[in-house]
Parts: structure tokens; sequence; C-alpha cells
């Protein structure tokens, strides 16, 4: 794999239309959804994002009023850049702000007319492309996030989880190494290609291998944590490059006019392979659900294990690499593309990074999440403790699922103008309190199986709403990103924005997991005919395999004090905490500077 570094002017920078601009991460979830973690709701929101990426044409004046700018404001912009070019003054640098920042004036405007066009032939089949590339990197990541940890939750405690939640890091950290996936290619291959079809391979190859032995891991009496998370560390870390490259060709594959699509492909790919491994596997690996739905005659294993859905997408990534290897063809990079040495780019990275604005605001994403970090983390895996059915669960998140995308439509309108964090600050006490209502549902939760279809759709309402709330502050403080961004870098200034929210979502889950396992009191109880009741002490009693070595000397776990809920009262109280003394006042601050405050001087 080679690498290329072209060195321009700054004239011949502001001729090209950029179409190779640094990648940006679809924001997560943490979900751990990213969905949660990605998680990348919001097709407005994310369509002001990518036009702040790359520059636009000059248009005519008949042109500007079409799309709702005044003329006047972007004739004074040309004619300022006109006279600045004649006098020797201006330079490409400030022609690619002026009209990126004139550009993001009407966002509305901006998404009205995407919506009302529509794709030509080619963009048709490039959209498409771009749908599967995001879905086959959703599966990976919906296993990771979503599926393994329920898997697992029968037979580890939430320390052991823990543990394995640190698989979920590469996601959080690809900023590291992004620099290297834009700036080192094969130019006979293609610039994203070059990255692209290699991991791919390694993924596909990579499930295979796992699809032949996953189900023997997981049947062991207690599965070992640290294999198990080296080996999904390792299937994060290829995903999540693969992430960087399409991020990377997105902006290419579609024409300027139609670039915004490329957020709405992401979206739906992202997602649909998200739920695909998440919640779709859940319910076909559960074995009531197949009795119940589809067949006649109960039995004892489910339609789909693990080991055969992932040797079935394994065959598809291998079949899409090579179609893509043999017949999609990636343009080649234009001698006028801007300098992509490596050196520079981490250069411009620590520059954005030596701001005290945007300290500022990195330290409110390291907190922002802490407050419902117990309910995002551990509310589910209690619910199941609890007794709620796999395949309940699956259900009520795949009810989710549509309201989430009209949610991100919604959260849109709300978040345009130059106030993005007002709404993503009421939905941050909204969310406070659904940690506490979270609690309530866990508590009284009944103690007879299967649940009433009345509570049951209490769960749903919960689901629902809690993601709504989730969905508004993606979508606000992805608007904020877009507008704080100097757009003269704007792919590695939002890669480096986005990837210390993904973090801010990552490192107090392992942390919340093991208060939960240390704050908790289980004792096993054994009944004696004579001597009454007979307390034995246990390492563990809280998992399904330390409540069956307690029930395999005749006893029954009690639980005496379960740290769930202190975990949660110390997360919501601190939240609340830094909601009143320290984010709001920052928020308001942050947002209220001049966009010039957020700017950097580029490294020569």
């Amino acid at each position: 794999m080679g690498g290329k570094s072209t060195t321009t002017t700054p004239s011949s920078k502001a001729r090209h239309r950029s179409r190779n601009a640094s990648p940006s991460p679809p924001a997560s979830s943490n979900s751990p959804s990213p969905a949660a973690s990605s998680a990348s709701a919001s097709t407005s929101a994310s369509t002001s994002m990518q036009t702040s990426l790359r520059p636009r044409t000059l248009e005519s004046p008949s042109d500007l009023l079409e799309r709702g700018t005044h003329p006047e404001d972007e004739m004074e912009l040309l004619d300022k850049d006109q006279r600045e070019k004649s006098t020797g003054t201006g330079n490409g640098h400030q022609k690619r702000k002026s009209f990126s920042r004139t550009m993001s004036r009407n966002p509305r405007v901006e998404v009205g007319k995407v919506l009302g066009g529509g794709l030509g032939k080619k963009d048709r089949k490039n959209f498409a492309l771009l749908i599967l590339l995001y879905l086959l990197q959703g599966l990976p990541i919906g296993l990771t996030f979503g599926t393994l940890p329920f898997l697992l939750k029968s037979k580890l405690s939430y320390s052991q989880l823990a543990l394995f939640s640190l698989s979920t890091y590469p996601y959080s950290l690809k900023l590291l190494w992004s620099p290297i996936v834009d700036a080192c290619f094969s130019a006979k291959i293609g610039r994203r290609k070059s990255w692209i079809i290699p991991v791919q391979a390694l993924i596909g190859c990579a499930m295979w291998w796992l699809g032949g032995r996953i189900d023997g891991w997981l049947a062991e009496e207690v599965p070992s944590v640290p294999f198990l998370t080296l080996i999904f560390v390792t299937l994060i870390f290829f995903a999540a490059t693969q992430d960087i490259a399409v991020d990377g060709w997105a902006l290419t594959l579609l024409s300027q006019e139609n670039l915004s699509y490329a957020s709405t492909a992401q979206t739906i790919g992202l997602n649909s392979g998200y739920f695909l491994s998440f919640t779709v596997f859940l319910a076909f690996n559960s074995v009531e659900f197949g009795n119940k739905y589809f067949r006649s005659t109960p039995l004892e294993t489910p339609l789909i294990t693990l080991g055969g859905y992932l040797h079935f997408w394994s065959v598809i990534y291998i079949l899409v690499t090579a179609w893509l290897l043999k017949y999609q063809k990636e343009d080649p990079v234009s001698e006028d593309d801007p300098d992509m040495d490596i050196k520079k780019v981490y250069s411009v990275m620590w520059s954005i990074v030596k701001l005290k604005h945007i300290q500022s605001f990195i330290i409110v994403h390291l907190l922002a999440k802490i407050g419902f970090m117990a309910n995002d983390s551990v509310t589910s895996l209690k619910l199941l403790e609890k007794g709620l059915l796999k395949e309940d669960m699956a259900v009520a998140v795949l009810i989710d699922f549509p309201f989430q995308i009209l949610g991100g439509w919604i959260a849109a309108s709300w978040s345009q103008g130059s106030r993005p964090l007002n709404p993503w600050l009421s939905a941050f006490s909204l969310r406070l309190v659904f940690g506490l209502l979270s609690m309530a549902l866990v508590y009284y939760f009944p103690t007879t199986t299967p649940i009433s279809s009345g509570f049951f759709s209490l769960v749903i309402a919960f689901t629902v709403l809690g993601s709504f709330v989730s969905t508004v502050q993606f979508v606000g403080i992805s608007a904020f990103h877009t507008q704080i961004a100097d757009p003269l870098i704007g792919g590695t200034y939002m890669t480096l924005l986005n990837t210390v929210s993904n973090l801010g979502g990552t490192w107090p889950k392992p942390l919340v997991l093991q208060g939960v396992d240390y704050l908790s009191k289980s004792t096993c109880r054994i009944k004696q005919d004579f001597s009454g009741e007979v307390v034995v002490k246990t390492a563990e009693c809280i998992s399904e395999h330390g409540k069956h070595l307690c029930s395999s000397l005749g006893g029954t776990c009690v639980m005496d004090r379960d740290g769930y809920y202190s975990v949660s009262m110390i997360c919501v109280g601190l939240g609340a905490v830094l909601l009143v003394t320290y984010i709001i006042p920052t928020a308001r601050r942050l947002q209220a500077l001049p966009p010039s405050a957020w700017k950097v001087t580029i490294p020569n």
C-alpha cells in the first residue's frame, strides 16, 4: 500500500472542488448502540455537516435567489474575493471559508432542496452501494454493542461485562489512525478501495472463523471474557477502519448537488445492519420465538444460531468485496488534491485541541453522559434479569426503530438556527428524569412471567420515549459541531469532535458496570430441616452461573442490596449537579461565541 502526498498552492486549492475531505465518523452510541453508538439519526443535521466539508462552486444571482440566499450578500463576497485576487491579498483558504459560512446560513432551504430533488441513475446506484457498505459496517457493531452482552449476561457478572465493554473502544479512538487511512493508499486500486477491500476481506474471513467456534465458546460454563474481548476488539477495529474509508468515499461517490444523500445512506445502512445483528438476530435466536411463530411442533433449537449467522454474512462480505474489486471503479485522485501529509493532519488536530473553547467543549463531552450512563448500560440487562424475555426486548427495540428515524427529522427542525444546544440541554434534563423512572420500572417489574400486555406496553413506551430524547441530544450536538467546525479543515475538525463525543459515552461504562457488582450484596440461602436457614457465603450469586451454583447446593440466591439502584442514583445525582454548575453555563457561553473563535491557524 503506497502513500501519496501532494503539495498545492492556495489558489489551486481554491479552484479544486475538494472531493476528498477527511472522513467524519458516525456518531453513536452509545448505543451501546451507535447506532446508540452511531451511533447518526438525523439527515438534515448530517446534511449541514457534509456540505461544510466541501466548498460550493460559484453561483449566479438567480441561483442564489432560488436557494433562498440574498444575492447582494453573496455578490459582496464575490466582489471582495475578486478584489483581493487582483491585489494579491486573497487566497483560496479565505474563499473556501466565506462560501462555506454563507452556505450554512439557511440550512432549512438546503434540506428542502435535497428532499425536493431526485437522484440520477449513477447517483442512485452509488446511493445503494453506500447503503450496502454501511449495512456491512453495522453488522459487527450490532453484535458487539448489543447481542454479545445480552447473550453473555446469563453467565457473567456485571464486572465481567465491564471488561467485555472495552471491545467497543476502537470506535471511540479511530481518530488516532484516521489520518493514516486518508494519506496511505494505492493509486492503482483507488484511495478508498485500498482500505475497504482488504479490511472487508479480513472481516469476512474473521466472521467465518468465528462462526465455527463462537457457539462452543458461549456454551462454556464460564466463557473466557479476556479472550472474547480481544477477538471483538479486533473485529471492531476493522469495522472502524472501514468506516473511516467509507465516510471518505461517500464524499466522492455522489454528485455535488446530491452529496446530502450520503448521510441518509449512512443512517439507513448503519441502523439496518445494527438492528439485523441485534434486534432481529436476538428474536430468531430465541427458541420460544421460533416455536411460537414459525413451528407447529416445538423444538429445543433456535431458528438461527450465532455461528450460522456469522457464516452467512461472511459469505456476503466476501462476495461484496470481490464485486468491488472487479466492477466498482473509483475516481482517480486529482493532482489538485490538498496536501494529505500525515504529520500535517496530526498537527492540525493538535492546533484544534489547543483552542481554549475546544478544551471546555471536550470537558463537556467527557462529563455529559455520566448522568444517564447507568440507565443506558444497565437497565435493559436488569429487565432481562428480572424476567423480561429476550424476544420481548427485541420486539420493543424493533418497534422503536421507525420512531428513531422520525425523531431524527423532528429534532433536526428544533436544532436549526444559532442556538442548537438549547434542545440538547432540554433533552439532557429529560434523560435524567428517565433515569429515575427507569429505576421505578425495574423495581416494580412483575415477579410472574410472562408479563402482562399492559406492562409490556409500558416497557415499549419507555424505550421509544427514551430513544427520542437521546436522538434530540444527538442531533443538537451534531448541529453545533457543524456550526463551529472550521470549513477549511472540516473533516479533521468534525472527526475530532465526534470522536470525543463517542469517548464520553464509552469511558464511564466499565466503571458503572463494575459499580453495580461492587455495591450489590447477594447471598445463597439454604433451608435446613431442623436448624432453620443457613447463609452460605459465595463469590458471586448475581449471574445465572452463580445462581446455578447456589441451586446445586439446594439453596436460592437472595438479593440483599441491588447495586443498580445505588449506581443509578449516583449517576443521576452527579449528572444533575454537573448540568447545573458546569454544563448549562458552559454550553450557553460556547454557543454565543462568534464563528471566528473556533478557527485555527493551519501549520505550514
